[in-house]
């Protein structure tokens, strides 16, 4: 069962990914599409499963949160990721704000997956 919901989360956590680099796309184009209803909402559906599914392993394994420096590290970058998301989207008020934060959220988000993947707060850096 937790190999199931890993994969859920895996699977949710890149469609979360994707979808930010497609809404990032268009805003660059200044594409009509960007404010279509299904592009606003998905968004949110797929960030609830993946928050749901990523909440559902801590508790399957009995994770506290601050007993585990990694887990505690990466919901903390979560949370800078999507403030980058946010800041990149919507509410970065000059295009060098909205471009620096668009960069920060994809470091950020491949940072927080070394997390996941070594099981260590260093990320990728414990490879080294």
């Amino acid at each position: 069962m937790y190999l199931t919901i890993k994969t859920i989360h895996m699977m949710f956590a890149l469609l979360s990914f994707t979808g930010f680099l497609l809404r990032a796309y268009l805003m660059v184009i200044e594409s009509k599409w960007q404010t279509h209803k299904a592009i606003l909402i998905t968004p949110h559906i797929i960030d609830s499963f993946f928050l749901l599914s990523g909440a559902t392993m801590a508790f399957m394994v009995n994770f506290g949160l601050f007993n585990q420096l990694w887990l505690t590290t990466k919901i903390t970058l979560l949370m800078f990721y999507l403030l980058f998301v946010g800041i990149a989207l919507n509410r970065g008020r000059t295009k060098i704000i909205r471009i620096t934060c668009f960069f920060l959220a994809i470091f950020t988000f491949i940072y927080i997956g070394g997390i996941a993947v070594n099981k260590s707060a260093t990320s990728w850096l414990v490879l080294l």
